[in-house]
């Protein structure tokens, strides 16, 4: 039986998604969990997409596959791994999937904030990236423009799979301001490794004055170590949404 796990989780302990052989991963965690409830180890637990170290989300989604039988309800199976995470580790809910539904390959867009803050902050270092120069909104707007479509992102990530185009399209690229936060919401069909943190990186530069739009333009019409130098840390990064 396939099921779809929309999960939440902090980052921060963890080597990213993705399992590891000796580090901590949360797939690892989801893995180890379902095991122990069910007494076999899963076979598949594949989620969205690979969140990097010390990333988090909000809504990541992995499908689960259990091939014994058992008696409990979804909401017992939620409960029951809950039990066996880490406190920030969280399943929100568990549906029944329709037996060839893939969490990765059937996503449409995967939506992305990154949270800058103003201001030192007390209670949220392992959630935001403080940017003690004062930004220029409207310069990082103009810039987030030019990235919109349909690009060549290579200066912006890496391949993470041999032979994977760099082609990407961005859907979305939002930046808002509120009180002692900017907000970056990044969507697109599907993201490079270090892309979104990349492109972070990039329009909080322009919005210090260091970069313009036309760098960003001839960052994507030539290949540029320079957004790699400017990766955003991964506090600040969330996967908010998966659309399917």
């Amino acid at each position: 039986m396939r099921y779809k796990l929309t999960v939440e989780y902090d980052g921060s302990r963890y080597a990213g998604w993705q399992l590891q052989t000796k580090d901590r991963s949360v797939q690892g965690e989801l893995i180890a969990a379902a095991t122990t409830v069910f007494g076999v180890k899963p076979a598949e637990l594949y989620g969205s997409g690979r969140t990097d170290a010390g990333v988090h989300a909000r809504r990541q989604v992995a499908h689960l596959d259990i091939t014994v039988e058992h008696r409990l309800n979804l909401d017992q199976m939620r409960m029951r791994m809950n039990d066996e995470l880490s406190h920030d580790i969280n399943i929100l809910q568990v549906e029944k999937a329709h037996p060839k539904f893939h969490a990765r390959y059937d996503a449409k867009e995967r939506v992305y904030v990154y949270h800058i803050s103003k201001r030192r902050d007390a209670f949220a270092k392992k959630y935001v990236w403080w940017v003690r120069d004062t930004l220029d909104t409207k310069a990082m707007r103009t810039a987030a423009s030019v990235l919109v479509g349909f690009h060549d992102f290579k200066s912006f990530g890496s391949q993470s799979e041999p032979g994977q185009s760099t082609m990407v399209e961005l859907k979305r690229l939002e930046i808002k301001e509120d009180q002692d936060r900017i907000y970056i919401t990044v969507a697109g069909s599907h993201f490079l490794w270090k892309m979104v943190r990349r492109i972070v990186g990039v329009l909080v530069e322009t919005g210090r004055g260091r970069l313009n739009s036309d760098d960003v333009e001839r960052f994507l019409n030539q290949p540029s170590q320079e957004p790699a130098r400017l990766t955003a840390p991964p506090s600040g990064l969330f996967l908010e949404q998966v659309i399917y």
